[in-house]
């Protein structure tokens, strides 16, 4: 990895400017991507620090912290905890067109993709209910029981859901279902991290999940799907308001 030198930290602080006061959290987002995007930072340049990047942009360390998070999500940027953050990869390499257009977009689009992956969803618990095998039904059961063993750690609580949410598309056997449904989740993941707050909220979770699980056990498609249903609308509606903290 290249090391950091003082003069690649200077090209970049003039090259990024200062944001409007009050500017979210994905238009600084896509201030850095189009930097990163540009072709003028080579693979492995290493970054200016948060404070830094913080005080050229004119925002909170906590809005540069969650773009960050967010371009590391999707590949764009390597962060190391006591070393700094490397840009990844060439533009051409770094980031789809279509996904750089929905990269961290605004209130209304967010809600709009909560909608499609709501209804991949759903197709998904249906498609899982007919096709799962035991296999299946060990994995899902495993993450259910560690969402249950981790209620009051909430990092790893989400990283159980996720992984129940992984088996069941890998169940559904459709394979530009299941890309679709990492697409959408990577570019939520910064919101769905950060979505459930506390044990009330986690609790109702498992609950939404168990009640999947038995539907898809049971082989009962209909069931499944309502199931998902339920808890895609709870979900969907933290997830919203995680992406209004963020965005504040």
């Amino acid at each position: 990895m290249p090391a950091f030198r003082a003069d690649s930290v200077d090209d970049i602080t003039a090259a990024l400017g200062t944001l409007p006061s009050g500017t979210p959290v994905s238009e600084v987002a896509r201030r850095l991507l189009d930097l990163f995007t540009g072709g003028s930072l080579t693979p492995g340049t290493r970054l200016p620090p948060e404070r830094q990047l913080a005080a050229t942009l004119g925002v909170g360390r906590s809005a540069v912290r969650e773009a960050l998070a967010a371009l590391e999500i999707l590949g764009i940027v390597d962060v190391r905890p006591g070393s700094g953050t490397y840009l990844r990869g060439t533009a051409s390499e770094l980031l789809p067109q279509t996904l750089r257009w929905g990269l961290l977009i605004g209130e209304r689009n967010t809600a709009q993709l909560l909608e499609l992956r709501e209804g991949l969803e759903i197709y998904v618990a249906r498609l899982a209910a007919a096709r799962a095998d035991e296999a299946t039904f060990v994995r899902l059961e495993k993450s259910v029981a560690r969402m249950r063993a981790k209620i009051d750690d909430l990092a790893a609580f989400a990283r159980a859901d996720l992984d129940f949410h992984h088996a069941l598309a890998e169940a559904a056997g459709n394979d530009m279902l299941t890309d679709h449904l990492h697409v959408i989740r990577s570019l939520l993941q910064v919101y769905a991290d950060r979505a459930v707050h506390d044990r009330a909220q986690a609790e109702r979770a498992l609950a939404e999940h168990e009640a999947v699980l038995a539907a898809v056990r049971a082989a009962d498609g209909d069931a499944a799907a309502s199931a998902m249903a339920v808890h895609m609308a709870t979900a969907s509606a933290r997830l919203l308001d995680s992406a209004a903290q963020v965005a504040e």
